[in-house]
């Protein structure tokens, strides 16, 4: 696959992409822990206090849903961003 000037196959773009991806990885690592302490300070309230177990589980529960989501639309802006969904569509002339 030979890959446009945006395309992850050009070192100098996939540094960027991939720098890019990291900061806004580490962007949704802080929108996650700020979605468990509402979730954990909305328990709270709800319930009037809640136990360690609980805490834990909701805080694992909802820090991995809120990054994974996250992680996995980034993956998805990452690879059309740079052409990858375009390459996939072309017929692989050099099989035939």
């Amino acid at each position: 696959m030979s890959g446009g000037p945006h395309s992850l196959d050009d070192p100098d773009y996939a540094r960027f992409a991939w720098a890019r991806y990291r900061r806004t990885l580490k962007w949704m690592a802080l929108v996650s822990l700020l979605s468990v302490a509402g979730a954990l300070g909305w328990l709270y309230l709800a319930r009037g206090g809640i136990t360690l177990h609980i805490g834990i589980a909701t805080a694992i529960g909802v820090g991995l849903t809120v990054f994974l989501a996250a992680a996995l639309m980034g993956l998805v802006f990452l690879s059309s961003g740079t052409g990858h969904d375009e390459e996939v569509e072309k017929p692989d002339l050099d099989r035939r």
